[in-house]
């Protein structure tokens, strides 16, 4: 006969796994987005290269994890033009990301931060964000603005519609 332990989890460990799951789903969506959109999609982030790290990494404080903890989810290709590009997303509820959301010495300059809000995909650069640039619910850098991977933006739309009821209640 097995005994189901009950548990119980502190404010802050539902806490964070509550923000994980909801960066799981928004990292969920651009990996659809992108695949419809015909792109190679590979994940690249830390949960990806090293299973299991995420736990061993939870309170460490050290330049090795802290490289580990940013590196970017994806690495994605246009396989019409084999350009490669770094993307890192992130859910905001609030439609907001700027240069102080960026861990301090983010280390990937070349990387794109695809924000998932309640309302909108957007896209900015990390080079961007240390020029003072921002994402806010007012910007118009829609992810479908951005010349660099010509997307098609009723695909887009779709998956804002998705991003919309997934997060209407958060």
């Amino acid at each position: 006969m097995s005994v189901i332990k009950e548990m119980t989890f502190t404010k802050k460990d539902k806490n964070y796994r509550y923000n994980m799951i909801k960066g799981r789903i928004a990292e969920t969506l651009i990996q659809e987005l992108f695949l419809s959109l015909g792109y190679n999609v590979f994940r690249y982030g830390m949960e990806n290269t090293i299973p299991g790290i995420m736990d061993l990494l939870k309170g460490v404080r050290s330049d090795v994890s802290d490289q580990i903890k940013r590196m970017p989810d994806f690495v994605i290709q246009n396989q019409n033009t084999k350009a490669v590009y770094f993307i890192e997303v992130k859910f905001r509820a609030n439609g907001e990301f700027t240069h102080k959301d960026l861990p301090k010495d983010y280390p990937y300059d070349n990387a794109y931060i695809v924000l998932v809000s309640k309302k909108h995909i957007k896209c900015i650069t990390v080079l961007e964000l240390k020029d003072k640039k921002e994402i806010t619910p007012n910007t118009k850098n829609y992810l479908g603005n951005r010349k660099e991977f010509d997307l098609d933006k009723n695909v887009i739309r779709d998956f804002c519609a998705f991003a919309v009821k997934f997060f209407e209640n958060v």
